[in-house]
């Protein structure tokens, strides 16, 4: 369960991201309110699973996710580049945290 809370705290790390470009600042009302949600429920998501996990791996995968998911938002959204190196870029964060996890950081 410690794993669905941190992948899913990452989920909500991407949305944070968008929803602080979106409030441009925080000027505008929603995305700002937006921002607000769902950056406290990512951490709380991230709070449940180093419960049981190590800090290093847990935020590594919490990071990754968000990382990762705000450049694909940026990409299929808004119009940031989608070059080969952006999505290589991508890839290796992606890779990063599988070895980690291979490396033996989950229990």
């Amino acid at each position: 369960m410690a794993w669905l809370y941190v992948i899913v705290g990452g989920l909500f790390e991407t949305a944070f991201a968008v929803s602080l470009k979106e409030s441009h600042g925080f000027s505008r009302l929603w995305p700002s309110i937006s921002f607000a949600v769902t950056v406290v429920v990512s951490m709380l998501l991230l709070g449940l699973g180093l419960r049981e996990l190590p800090v290093g791996t847990a935020y590594a995968v919490w990071t990754g996710i968000g990382a990762a998911g705000t450049a694909i938002v940026g990409m299929l959204f808004f119009d940031d580049p989608a070059t080969f190196l952006r999505i290589a870029a991508i890839g290796v964060i992606v890779s990063g945290v599988i070895l980690l996890n291979l490396a033996g950081g989950g229990h």
